[in-house]
């Protein structure tokens, strides 16, 4: 099919955001929501969308996530907020790992004007970005490093990990699915994550709306592993429920402050 003028501006507003909600695809064109539904169902028969219930995403594959540069791009708005967000709960003076992923990547940029922070991580992009940091020291694992990423897996990165005990493991995740499991594509990856949370006192997870409903192949772990989730938009369901049966911590990410700032007010 050719796509007309008004289905384009929605596959602008769904590439844009990676998954959106069909009440907001209406109020953003300014269309009747059955109009959306029909545009979608058509653009979904197509493969250029995926369905899931009450909204509408990227399509992807269950084996292999999209290219880094791509994921940087994608919300990267929504992974600000986050991030600010994140920034303000971290108290100074803590141990941290951070993992592989952009959304980690955002929350490092946040953390810059930090104090006394002892970070371990698995991720060369967050290292780079903390070593502008004077009062952070930076410790990263060695292992087998993905150029696509810059990110280190392997048994030498998990054997690694295991020689601590941080106080906040701050991960990043591909997709969280309708049973509350934590997804992610490479089982390295996946292997060296599960070691992160086991080694935290606490497990925050940081996924923009994107992340929910989104399918992958291997599981991370599940929705009660963690201890507190920021996110970008309110959360879709059936997850408010597997939230409060898992009992964690929900955060939506507010607009970013006029002067953007990550210092934590109190230490």
């Amino acid at each position: 099919m050719s796509p007309n003028p008004r289905q384009l501006l929605l596959l602008q507003a769904v590439r844009s955001q990676g998954s959106v909600m069909l009440d907001d695809l209406a109020t953003t064109l300014k269309v009747t929501l059955q109009t959306v539904r029909r545009d979608v169902q058509r653009l979904a028969d197509e493969g250029l969308l995926a369905r899931f219930h009450g909204g509408v995403r990227v399509p992807s594959s269950t084996t292999e996530n999209i290219g880094h540069q791509q994921r940087e791009s994608l919300n990267a708005d929504g992974k600000a907020r986050i991030a600010w967000a994140v920034a303000q709960e971290v108290p100074n003076d803590c141990s941290l790992i951070l993992n592989i992923g952009t959304t980690t990547e955002a929350i490092a940029k946040a953390l810059l004007q930090h104090t006394g922070l002892r970070v371990i991580t698995n991720n060369l992009n967050v290292a780079l970005i903390l070593s502008a940091n004077p009062s952070c020291e930076v410790i990263v694992a060695g292992g087998v490093l993905r150029g696509r990423d810059r990110g280190v897996v392997g048994e030498a990165a998990i054997d690694f990990i295991r020689q601590f005990k941080v106080d906040i493991a701050l991960i990043g995740i591909s997709g969280i699915e309708v049973d509350g499991s934590l997804r992610d594509y490479d089982f390295r990856e996946v292997k060296v994550t599960q070691a992160i949370m086991a080694h935290a006192r606490e497990v925050w997870l940081a996924a923009d709306h994107s992340k929910f409903n989104r399918l992958a192949m291997a599981q991370v772990s599940t929705l009660s592993s963690i201890d507190r989730l920021f996110t970008d938009a309110p959360v879709p369901e059936p997850f408010p429920a597997l939230l409060r049966d898992a009992q964690v911590r929900s955060h939506v990410a507010a607009s970013l402050p006029a002067t953007t700032h990550s210092s934590k007010k109190k230490p």
